[in-house]
């Protein structure tokens, strides 16, 4: 039976006949790989997720956390859900081997993750985060800290955080005010209040390791006087073991719309009600050099904002899957041609329109899959391409796609899920349905890691322009060359290439316009558009090059032809309904209009 998760079959060809993942078996690093051991790993997380995932996401939803005033209360499946993933090794994928990693290709590794949030995006969070986490500490961590917190992380005993955000300064960083006091033994005392911290507190892991951004008294204002520490909630002895909780403390919990399985918390550094060594203050570890705490800390929030992508994408599509299934079993209503109104009546899949909503789904949630796992494959080259020039190129192209990653699927793949919820009709607006949960879980991706706006000022305020605008000349360059493949085999290849050229040279030309008014407030004030329109972009060439690879299997019969006829299908559609919606966007970005700019306050 196929599962309304994920479908294995997209990515298989999305990893094996696309981006050909088998080749990076030539490279050393993943030489003990094969393409089965890749596909053993993709069908064990397929299987924990369905068995173990999927079984309590209706119930952790019903059942959110609480705080008694002393501890966090989850249901029980979260715990025994996460033991099974750690058990699995999965959480240690892509890591080295010398702390226990399976030297996983994070294009495989990120196909493996999206079965979880497809399947429960909140428990999924805990890994999530704990992952990344660990990632950090393995690039800018010391020996002892690597073998002190990241290796009980890869175990599944410690579980881990990132507290940047306050209540008074949300995304704006220059403005936290947390203070880290340096010791006499070299560890620092923290001070202060986090805000917004998933899975800042819970009884799910033995300890939980928070990677807190603070200031140390007398460095430079605003954000390049921030630095990172290791803050955990339980302090270890010197043998490693639990010893004295630490001065963190659990405020309370917020209580969100979606995603309410992950524990949301107001958390307290260093108010006194813990005394570790009987003094106040949160004991800390500052990690590299003083001062450097918001680049290391952009390490984990870049990692964070392509797996933001990735669960958008995942809970897109199981709303997708859910609502073709839904819609070949309901039957309703004739076709248009019929008028005997005593003929049976069709499954509501055989009506066009229905046909339309499932079609958009599809073609933003498998484009979106096609971005989120293309950004994987990007990560493998610029760690492990033999040449270094590739590896540049590689880190560069990453670095311009990633606000994309982030928001694109964060707002297409939630339109997605209104569209689920609107081809179940009445029934879909019920919580007797998964799609009404899905929407409201995916309408938390368009905000945390970065909201939109953010995301939409990153790309257009610097990434376009960083190093004299080489990481858009080489987007460009390399959507080009997909044009010139298409071009190069004919056919509606060719026809929907000439469509991406286009728009690819509209790009360039509206960027020099923004930038070329010498204002830069008025360059910035559209900036979300841009983001949308040069995402959308971005997603037509995610399709013509899945067309490309579709066109290079030929044309089998049976299921498999289905299949690829399903992918062409997708593909005219994004060409033909949505890359259009880029032109006038364009245009309005071009005419340099201050609507926006120009509204004053008290008009509101």
């Amino acid at each position: 039976m196929s599962s309304t998760l994920l479908s294995r079959r997209d990515l298989a060809f999305l990893l094996h006949d696309w981006l050909d993942v088998t080749r990076l078996t030539e490279r050393a690093r993943y030489a003990e790989h094969s393409r089965e051991t890749f596909d053993d790993v993709l069908d064990l997380a397929a299987r924990v997720a369905a068995e173990h995932f999927a079984t309590h996401n209706r119930a952790a939803d019903l059942a959110e956390p609480t705080f008694d005033g002393r501890r966090v209360h989850t249901i029980p499946q979260v715990k025994a859900a996460l033991d099974v993933f750690a058990e699995t090794g999965l959480l240690a994928a892509t890591m080295d081997s010398s702390v226990g990693g399976m030297q996983l290709p994070h294009v495989v590794a990120s196909a493996c993750f999206a079965w979880l949030q497809a399947a429960n995006v909140s428990t999924a969070a805990y890994p999530f985060l704990t992952l990344g986490n660990a990632n950090l500490l393995l690039t800018h961590g010391s020996a002892e800290q690597v073998d002190t917190w990241v290796r009980p992380m890869v175990e599944g005993r410690f579980f881990g955080t990132m507290c940047l955000s306050e209540p008074q300064a949300g995304s704006s960083l220059a403005d936290i005010t947390t203070r880290a006091e340096p010791q006499d033994d070299g560890t620092y005392r923290l001070t202060g209040t986090k805000m917004w911290i998933s899975g800042g507190d819970h009884e799910l892991a033995e300890n939980i390791v928070h990677l807190v951004l603070a200031r140390i008294p007398g460095g430079p204002p605003g954000v390049k006087g921030i630095s990172l520490f290791i803050v955990p909630k339980v302090l270890l002895d010197e043998d490693g073991q639990l010893g004295p909780r630490n001065d963190v403390v659990l405020v309370g919990l917020n209580h969100k719309m979606g995603y309410r399985g992950t524990t949301n918390t107001l958390l307290n550094f260093g108010e006194g009600v813990h005394r570790p060594y009987g003094r106040a203050g949160a004991v800390g570890h500052l990690v590299g050099e003083p001062h450097q705490g918001l680049a290391q800390m952009f390490h984990m929030m870049n990692e964070a904002r392509i797996g933001v992508g990735a669960g958008a994408t995942a809970l897109g599509y199981t709303g997708y899957l859910k609502s073709v299934a839904y819609a070949r079993q309901r039957p309703q209503g004739r076709p248009v041609a019929d008028k005997d109104p005593t003929a049976p009546q069709v499954p509501i899949v055989a009506h066009p329109d229905v046909r339309r909503m499932l079609l958009a789904q599809k073609s933003y949630v498998e484009g979106a899959l096609a971005l989120v796992l293309y950004c994987g494959r990007l990560l493998d080259e610029e760690r492990t391409a033999p040449a270094e020039a590739d590896r540049d190129r590689a880190h560069l192209l990453l670095d311009m796609l990633t606000p994309i990653a982030k928001s694109w699927p964060s707002q297409w793949c939630l339109a997605a899920n209104d569209l689920a919820i609107q081809v179940h009709g009445g029934y879909g607006y019920t919580r007797d349905y998964d799609v009404e949960q899905h929407w409201r879980d995916n309408r938390l991706n368009p905000i945390h890691e970065g909201t939109h706006g953010i995301q939409a000022l990153d790309l257009l305020g610097r990434k376009v322009t960083m190093q004299g605008g080489a990481g858009l000349a080489l987007l460009l360059e390399t959507i080009g060359a997909t044009v010139t493949r298409a071009w190069k085999a004919e056919g509606e290849a060719a026809e929907l290439a000439a469509h991406l050229g286009a728009a690819v040279d509209r790009i360039g030309v509206v960027t020099r316009r923004l930038w070329g008014s010498g204002d830069p407030e008025l360059a910035l004030a559209n900036a979300s558009l841009y983001l949308e329109a040069v995402g959308h972009v971005v997603i037509a060439w995610m399709w013509l090059e899945q067309l490309l690879a579709v066109e290079a299997k030929g044309s089998p019969e049976g299921a498999e032809g289905e299949f690829l006829a399903g992918k062409r299908q997708a593909a005219r559609y994004f060409f033909r309904y949505e890359l259009p919606r880029t032109g006038p966007q364009f245009d309005l970005l071009e005419s340099l209009d201050r609507t926006t700019l120009e509204a004053r306050e008290g008009w509101f």
